[in-house]
């Protein structure tokens, strides 16, 4: 028999620095403000600093944040490195192995007390989590579709059609992909990136998001320019969640 797909979604980025996080964190407070239960999962972080002797996911803890979630951190986030490093590596060079099993232990709880999980990736969709497992092979075990950031720069292009083509060649579904210019870039690339990605991609090109500061002391992830957007691309990608949440 045939698993069933949970609601959710994971989400995947065309390389590391992109904005995985935000774009995840601002999911999570958009279906929040919807009235919608979520779950949020940072399976692997790794380049955490350390404070009192401890380890300190950022973005897990960001993500937890913005989805106003009570779930411990370890839960969220069971595997966490120093180095900022592929999460395999990481993890070699810190002399631990990540169960892959673990993670999937993890999500699966997550997904009993939550409407919707949203998981966050590492790095690019192949980074390698093991030697026998990517953040692709995660996503194709948790069964959930992937939702992509590219990262807006010279190179795009290619990096997001081998990251979607990469998703699509084992089957597993694309939600869609947003473009984020996440930092200040002038290139002619910049202004030429969106209309190629909607001639090249054979999946839906969500938004673009433009590069975005925030006052002091108030997160980037409840943007109103991303909020706005966010909430918009949510009832495309997640249309029945969306109508459960509103009724």
């Amino acid at each position: 028999m045939k698993a069933e797909r949970r609601t959710g979604l994971f989400v995947a980025g065309t390389d590391t620095g992109v904005g995985k996080t935000l774009i995840t964190a601002g999911l999570s407070h958009a279906l929040r403000i919807l009235g919608i239960d979520v779950g949020v999962m940072k399976p692997v972080e790794t380049g955490c600093p350390t404070k009192a002797g401890r380890l300190r996911p950022l973005d897990a803890l960001t993500l937890r944040e913005a989805a106003g979630s009570r779930d411990a951190i370890d839960l969220i986030n069971p595997y966490r490195f120093h180095e900022p490093l592929a999460p395999m590596v990481a993890a070699e060079r810190s002399g631990r192995y990540i169960d892959v099993g673990r993670l999937e232990e993890r999500f699966t709880r997550l997904a009993d007390r939550h409407s919707v999980v949203l998981v966050e990736g590492a790095g690019g969709l192949l980074a390698p989590i093991t030697e026998e497992t990517s953040c692709l092979d995660l996503a194709v075990r948790l069964q959930l579709p992937l939702l992509v950031v590219i990262g807006s720069r010279l190179g795009a292009l290619n990096h997001a059609r081998l990251t979607v083509e990469a998703a699509l060649h084992v089957r597993i579904p694309v939600a869609g992909v947003f473009l984020n210019h996440f930092h200040v870039d002038r290139s002619a690339a910049r202004t030429t990136n969106l209309s190629a990605l909607r001639r090249l991609l054979p999946v839906p090109l969500l938004g673009e998001i433009p590069h975005l500061s925030s006052k002091k002391g108030q997160a980037l992830w409840c943007h109103p320019i991303l909020q706005r957007l966010l909430a918009r691309s949510l009832r495309q990608i997640l249309p029945e969640t969306i109508a459960r949440g509103e009724t």
